[in-house]
């Protein structure tokens, strides 16, 4: 197996070959500590108020695309093979202002401008990919963008007037295309990457099967994909991740695959890749997706990272085990499946042995007779951790509910099935005594817990109202403003 000890990247315009590169070394501490890159700002230092915020571009078979990401926890050695553009990048054809930056001096888009340089990355990436956007797709690309002054209205006015000041094919980064993606691809040289000091190891395997090898020997290991929570356990707790394994780069498992009535789903996938899918294929999850975190965070977390990190506040997990998805797990060369809802055991514990990483998540498709909905309650409509999330899948047939699968997060230690509010619903006519009647079994299926994010009765009043909300949008009826204790 070829291996190296630097991490190769390019920085703007420039070539970057850094060895010993430690694991928990940030992408924001190097550009403001060691390049004094200070136009990238640091907020909350985990990846919520998007003054961090830059780009980075990397191949998908053989394309170079940029992303919106946060460079507060976004780690140094996930960036091999990476082009990385920062606020000082940024240029218009004739040295002046790029045009998103005009835009925003011009409507007047910036009061203190500590958070400008993030807000002008997001709308540069949602530019490059949209160029004459609706308010709505705007108010999406910058929910992961915190404004205390200047308030959104100017921001989101200058996003769409972006284009009169130029177009994206006089811009710099898409005339440099074709001379960064060849530097690219010579970058991608195929080797296994290990670098850093012996307790704060950063290991990025050459392919999946060298992951495999890699993790199977080193079962202690830290696995970092996107890093939107592993980011936290340094930035914000100080907690040493060395030895890690760095997935996000891994092609073999960002793969989505249609096999039958299966949607098989790459663990290293993305909120962002998986989205158009989702839209296609389950569109009544598309608005809840857009509410998982920001653009930023959905452009590096991923599916199987969501999984795997086994939170009872996940927003993933709770609809994908409505929907009957499995999880495929892999020890070497060794694979075994079991259903999503068996994989999480209790309270940070899976059914995951040492050395074992989830490699694929398989999702039945809809078929006929199933009624589906998502619902996530939280304090802020977007970009905010759940209080309950809630995913439901009934089934009827002849008027009558034939299946039912109910499941729940932030109800329970781990995010499960409510089965007593499930046996309420099977059998029963598709009428709302026996949705009241579900609604009163959750009490059976869950005790929740008090904390900042909600009370207990609240929960469990809202998780209830959720069952009544299903019912009445289901029936085609406008649903009424249940109150919530």
């Amino acid at each position: 197996m070829h291996s190296r000890n630097q991490i190769r990247f390019l920085l703007n315009g420039r070539q970057v070959a850094l060895p010993d590169v430690g694991a928990s070394q940030t992408l924001l501490d190097f550009l403001r500590l060691d390049r004094r890159l200070t136009g990238t700002k640091e907020g909350c230092a985990e990846g919520d108020c998007g003054a961090c915020t830059v780009l980075v571009g990397r191949l998908a078979e053989g394309v170079l695309r940029y992303e919106a990401v946060n460079a507060c926890i976004r780690f140094l050695a996930t960036l091999d093979g990476c082009h990385v553009v920062t606020i000082e990048h940024l240029r218009g054809s004739d040295g002046a202002l790029h045009p998103v930056q005009q835009a925003m001096v011009d409507h007047h888009g910036s009061q203190c401008g500590f958070c400008t340089p993030g807000f002008v990355m997001s709308l540069y990436a949602l530019w490059m990919a949209c160029p004459e956007p609706s308010p709505e797709q705007v108010e999406t690309a910058i929910q992961g963008n915190l404004c205390r002054c200047t308030g959104y209205a100017p921001i989101i006015r200058a996003a769409v007037a972006v284009s009169r000041y130029g177009t994206p094919s006089a811009d710099a980064l898409t005339q440099e295309r074709t001379r960064v993606t060849a530097a690219l691809e010579t970058l991608r040289d195929g080797a296994r990457v290990e670098t850093g000091p012996t307790d704060n190891r950063a290991i990025l395997p050459a392919d999946v099967e060298d992951f495999a090898t890699v993790y199977a020997a080193q079962p202690q290991a830290t696995v970092v994909a996107g890093a939107t929570d592993v980011g936290l356990w340094v930035t914000k707790f100080l907690k040493p991740i060395g030895p890690a394994i760095f997935i996000g780069h891994l092609d073999g498992l960002r793969r989505i695959e249609t096999e039958g009535e299966t949607l098989r789903i790459g663990a290293g996938v993305s909120y962002s890749e998986l989205g158009p899918v989702i839209a296609e294929r389950f569109p009544y999850l598309a608005e809840y997706w857009n509410r998982i975190a920001g653009w930023q965070v959905r452009n590096m977390g991923t599916i199987g990272g969501n999984i795997a990190n086994g939170s009872p506040i996940g927003d993933t997990p709770p609809v994908l085990i409505a929907m009957g998805a499995e999880v495929v797990l892999r020890h070497g060369d060794t694979r075994r499946t079991l259903p999503l809802e068996d994989f999480f055991i209790d309270y940070g514990k899976q059914d995951r042995r040492p050395g074992e990483f989830v490699e694929e998540i398989r999702l039945p498709l809809s078929q006929a007779g199933q009624r589906h909905a998502a619902y996530k309650i939280s304090k802020r409509r977007d970009e905010d951790i759940s209080s309950v999330a809630a995913g439901f899948r009934v089934t009827v047939a002849d008027g009558r509910i034939s299946e039912a699968r109910l499941a729940f997060g932030g109800m329970a230690a781990t995010p499960r099935r409510a089965v007593a509010a499930e046996a309420a619903l099977v059998g029963q006519a598709w009428h709302e005594p026996a949705f009241e009647a579900a609604a009163r079994a959750l009490a059976d299926d869950f005790t929740p817990l008090t904390d900042w994010r909600a009370s207990a009765e609240y929960r469990a009043a809202a998780a209830a109202n959720l069952l009544r909300r299903f019912y009445h949008e289901q029936a085609g009826q406008t649903p009424v403003r249940l109150a919530v204790a």
